[in-house]
């Protein structure tokens, strides 16, 4: 072979169509490969190359293609199993509601036919209440008419999957960009369908059920509402200030019966109670500070920081119980939010949306709540609900909607059963409000009601 210095030049000869029938490749996965290589009297490289069949490119890059639509609709299929569940339970509730609806209506008439032998004041009242409970019939037709549309979306994506399987076998069998679409169409409706089914307003807190008895008085847990269904890890964080291990139990059944757990350690200490885990991150307020770090649990590693400009920190705007719970981060259906007061707003809360990968502010509100006054708060559905206080008897009394940006008083019991709550966060997965009371991890059921219109249908 001549010297580096020399120009190389590379003839291949490609070797197509009948001609290969003794040297392609056993497998049309395989690539380019070289099979043989000489150097003539010049001192060229002579090589003799087998390329791939021409189709295999093109092939590869629609296979990935659709490799990925099915593994999105997968990821629907999913997420429709988990709606379908939650809307037959409340489903369940709203027949029998509906029930005991029909009952009364039959009551009443039977009342207003022989109306002349029951007392005046008897019937008015009974027909005052059936015309309140009235509106409420063709309310729970629509629901059960969601209820089969969520059906009807668990039979188009199985005939989607379906289709995407045989396409992955008979290429050419269908247009990718016509599959790209009916997959993005159905992702679309099914997202405003859960939108719509899945949210309410808030109008009932069951008793509390305790959990785990462990810890110091203040602390947070929770679970992971973004994570897959066989996924039940548990993450448990002890204290308020100048602590940085997370522990993870590998699931609810272990965090309940034993203490083998694996232990994380964050490259700052936290500050309050106020972190989330989501989409498997950890969010949480360095302490002594107003900055928000995303700490990625796979990487073990910080994937995103950012300052909440203004946001007030170092006790100088908590809940009224304290422990450095000036900045509570909260995850609802819509999404990743923080809670927190600025001078600019007086003391008063601030509700800010933030966007999980850049921690970047979408949009934020001005609430006229104290911060300090406020017990402890939570995001449902896009809107705040704060408590009156932390110990002794505990209630639900303020609400801010933020796609209203209007706020109302409400009154809705919360039993503080241990007397000292210093965390409550809602898991939109679960339904369920997760609280840390004096030592004791406790879960509490929420109810929510959300009317249909028709403007939604």
């Amino acid at each position: 072979m001549q010297p580096a210095s020399k120009l190389l030049s590379l003839t291949l000869l490609l070797l197509m169509g009948s001609e290969l029938t003794q040297v392609l490749p056993a497998s049309p996965e395989d690539s380019w490969q070289v099979y043989s290589s000489a150097q003539d009297s010049e001192g060229r490289c002579v090589c003799t190359v087998v390329a791939p069949q021409q189709a295999m490119c093109s092939r590869d890059a629609r296979t990935k293609q659709l490799r990925q639509l099915l593994e999105k609709v997968q990821n629907m299929t999913q997420s429709i199993q988990s709606l379908d569940q939650r809307t037959q339970k409340d489903l369940q509730y709203v027949q029998r509601m509906e029930v005991q609806l029909r009952g009364l209506e039959t009551k009443f008439k039977q009342v207003e036919e022989s109306h002349k032998q029951n007392i005046a004041k008897q019937y008015k009242a009974i027909k005052a209440k059936m015309e309140e409970l009235r509106p409420m019939i063709p309310v729970l037709e629509e629901y059960k008419a969601d209820a089969k549309l969520v059906l009807q979306f668990k039979e188009e994506v199985k005939n989607l999957s379906s289709v995407l399987s045989e396409l992955q076998e008979e290429m050419g069998a269908y247009d990718y960009e016509e599959l790209h679409s009916r997959v993005s169409n159905l992702e679309e409706r099914l997202r405003a369908c859960m939108q719509k089914l899945a949210c309410g307003k808030l109008t009932g807190i069951s008793e509390p059920v305790t959990i785990k008895t462990s810890g110091s008085r203040y602390g947070s847990w929770m679970t992971d509402p973004l994570a897959s269904d066989g996924d039940t890890r548990v993450w448990y964080m002890d204290g308020y200030h100048n602590n940085r291990f997370v522990r993870e139990y590998k699931s609810m059944e272990d965090f309940m019966n034993s203490d083998n757990f694996t232990s994380h350690r964050l490259p700052h200490p936290w500050s309050g109670t106020g972190q989330v885990v989501y989409n498997g991150s950890i969010y949480f307020n360095k302490f002594q500070s107003h900055t928000i770090i995303k700490f990625d649990f796979k990487t073990s590693s910080i994937s995103r920081s950012s300052q909440l400009d203004y946001a007030g920190f170092n006790n100088r705007y908590h809940y009224s119980w304290g422990g450095h719970s000036d900045i509570d981060l909260m995850v609802d259906e819509g999404g990743l939010w923080a809670v927190y007061a600025t001078n600019q707003n007086a003391g008063n809360i601030v509700i800010s949306k933030l966007n999980p990968a850049t921690l970047q502010i979408i949009k934020s509100w001005t609430t006229n709540h104290p911060k300090r006054s406020a017990g402890e708060a939570f995001m449902i559905c896009g809107t705040l609900y704060v408590t009156n206080g932390y110990s002794g008897g505990t209630k639900v009394y303020y609400a801010f909607h933020t796609n209203s940006s209007t706020y109302e008083y409400i009154d809705i019991p919360l039993q503080n059963k241990y007397s000292h709550i210093s965390m409550l966060d809602y898991n939109p997965k679960d339904r369920a409000l997760y609280a840390w009371n004096n030592g004791h991890q406790v879960l509490y059921n929420v109810t929510l009601f959300h009317v249909i219109r028709s403007e939604e249908l």
